[in-house]
């Protein structure tokens, strides 16, 4: 794995030894791009290797095939390949790749999944207008000289922006099976698809509807109602007469009663006091949007609730307008109505307010 940014987190994460699989990290000293990443682990590399973009997801079946061509990337056809590199084909092979370009040329994308070899970081190449090392350059190179195999994947979830994570788990969600390990109490209603760690209490007057996966050391409820899409992970408390709907709740997080969560993503740790709305949806019905790295940005969705870093703590009778990413750590005072993204800092008490949901 190569790191750089905020890597120590990363390497906390996942550690040296992976569900078995053995970590090596490759530094990245300083942000230069993806090129530049990958020449990092080179050092550790022999003969032919899989690289992977770590902000998108893939399906081992793909990558199965991928990997019985030499050298082969992953593409993907896509309705609007608008901001995507784009592969121009003949002959089953890729003769050329175009970089966002302004037109359209092809609906087939590149998915940032390369089989290749260390002669592809032979030729050196120059900064791109960003000014960063790009590994598309060094696959630019390689073509100019020999064709490219592709194959075309079933499966791709990219996960660039937060709000992708619940199109993501949607996905991982269609392969989950059915199962209660943990302690549901007379007076609880399930309804489709249902998952249930060990050690999990769902309390009476509980309403599940899947496809809804709830881990280890839950307690949910009395008179809760998870909705569909829900993802609770380990250790998370949910109370009573809390609604949370199509939305991913990091572990040892807790909501403890009278809230609505929807569309949303919270991190770990965070304690979300009574009262809390996360409001998902505009009285224009339009497309949520939110500001990323100064921009304001279309999300693509018509529904999208808060984005929030881990260890959050929230005082009672807080609304959330639709689209607020809030960072990690922040505190945010009783009787607040948050309407714009916070990195870290404290929102105070009765900011007012024109709109709402």
């Amino acid at each position: 794995m190569v790191v750089g940014y905020k890597g120590e987190i990363i390497k906390k994460e996942v550690g040296e030894d992976y569900q078995g699989i053995k970590i090596r990290y490759a530094e990245q000293k300083e942000q230069l791009g993806t090129g530049d990443a990958a020449k990092a682990a080179l050092k550790y590399l022999d003969g032919d290797f899989l690289i992977l973009n770590g902000d998108d997801l893939y399906d081992k079946e793909d990558l199965e095939k991928c990997l019985k061509e030499n050298p082969c990337m992953l593409a993907k056809e896509v309705k609007d390949p608008t901001g995507f590199g784009q592969i121009v084909t003949e002959d089953g092979k890729m003769v050329e790749m175009v970089e966002k370009p302004d037109k359209n040329v092809s609906n087939l994308v590149n998915i940032g999944a390369y089989f290749i070899n260390k002669s592809f970081f032979e030729k050196e190449i120059e900064k791109s207008e960003r000014g960063e090392y790009e590994i598309t350059d060094y696959i630019k190179n390689y073509l100019k000289e020999e064709p490219i195999n592709y194959v075309i994947a079933e499966r791709w979830d990219p996960v660039s922006y937060p709000w992708n994570i619940s199109e993501a788990t949607e996905n991982i969600f269609s392969e989950m099976e059915e199962e209660i390990k943990g302690k549901v109490e007379e007076g609880v209603y399930l309804e489709g698809l249902v998952q249930v760690g060990e050690k999990t209490v769902i309390k009476s007057g509980t309403r599940v509807e899947g496809p809804v996966y709830i881990g280890k050391n839950c307690v949910v409820g009395p008179n809760a109602y998870i909705r569909p899409g829900t993802c609770l992970e380990d250790g998370c408390v949910v109370g009573q007469a809390v609604e949370i709907k199509n939305s991913i709740v990091g572990a040892g997080t807790k909501i403890p009663h009278l809230s609505y969560i929807g569309d949303s993503v919270i991190g770990e740790g965070c304690n979300l006091g009574a009262g809390t709305i996360a409001a998902n949806l505009l009285f224009s019905g339009e497309d949520i949007k939110t500001k990323v790295k100064g921009n304001i940005m279309s999300t693509g969705r018509r529904k999208l609730g808060v984005i929030m870093g881990d260890n959050v703590s929230v005082g009672v009778n807080v609304s959330f307008m639709p689209g607020v990413m809030v960072g990690m750590n922040s505190i945010i005072y009783p009787q607040s109505t948050v309407k714009k993204n916070i990195k870290k800092e404290t929102i105070y008490k009765n900011e007012k307010t024109s709109s709402g949901n």
